[in-house]
């Protein structure tokens, strides 16, 4: 296993499946939009191996592939989304102890995510995590998404850490792709969704089965 960088400036995670569990309120949401339109409802375990990679693909657990049916109800799903009041979503255990330690050494933390930036902002308010992070990037703060490159450097740049120094961690492909484009040392977070594969098969710089074991292989650096 490679080494994290040392010393260590900046450590930014995806959301959702890896900074915070959230597949609970976007299966009630699922569930109130498919009681609305008579739609059989996916178990909350198919639903939670897809959370990761967005609105759209929790949809096509309901609907397949017909993507012009997915676009038609993406609206309303989001509705019901932020109706939930997120009331069942949380950090990861480990996490918090994580980003305290993070914290206590100097090390800037944020968020990048492909879920759209004002629900990013809601999940991050309502956990407390608003006003702790260095950087928080959405899904369209800009133009391109991951697995390109650009919304990871761009925390690093809001961050004010080199990407070079910094560590990038995240429970789909796509987070991984954008970290060693970007030059971050990546890590695959195996508590997350992951969608039914074997991280390691990503080829990150590191696998962590919890918050807790991240916490002692940062803590080396």
């Amino acid at each position: 296993m490679k080494p994290p960088p040392q010393p260590l400036a900046g450590v930014f995670f995806d959301l959702d499946g890896t900074l915070v569990d959230s597949a609970r309120d976007m299966h009630d949401a699922l569930v109130a939009l498919c009681r609305e339109r008579s739609l059989e409802t996916p178990r909350f375990e198919t639903v939670r191996e897809t959370v990761s990679r967005g609105a759209r693909a929790v949809l096509r657990c309901a609907v397949g592939n017909d993507e012009e049916q997915v676009d038609a109800m993406l609206p309303r799903f989001l509705e019901l989304y932020v109706a939930t009041g997120m009331v069942n979503t949380r950090a990861f255990d480990g996490i918090e102890d994580l980003l305290a330690t993070l914290e206590a050494r100097g090390v800037r933390w944020g968020v990048v995510s492909n879920k759209a930036a004002w629900l990013v902002a809601l999940v991050m308010t309502k956990l407390g995590f608003d006003r702790r992070a260095t950087a928080v990037v959405g899904g369209d703060t800009l133009a391109q998404r991951k697995p390109d490159p650009a919304p990871v450097l761009h925390a690093c740049a809001l961050a004010g850490v080199e990407p070079a120094r910094c560590v990038y961690v995240g429970d789909d492909p796509r987070d991984i792709l954008a970290g060693r484009a970007a030059g971050l040392y990546t890590v695959a977070a195996a508590w997350g969704y992951l969608d039914g594969a074997d991280p390691r098969a990503w080829e990150p710089d590191a696998t962590s089965p919890d918050p807790h074991q991240l916490a002692a292989l940062l803590g080396r650096t």
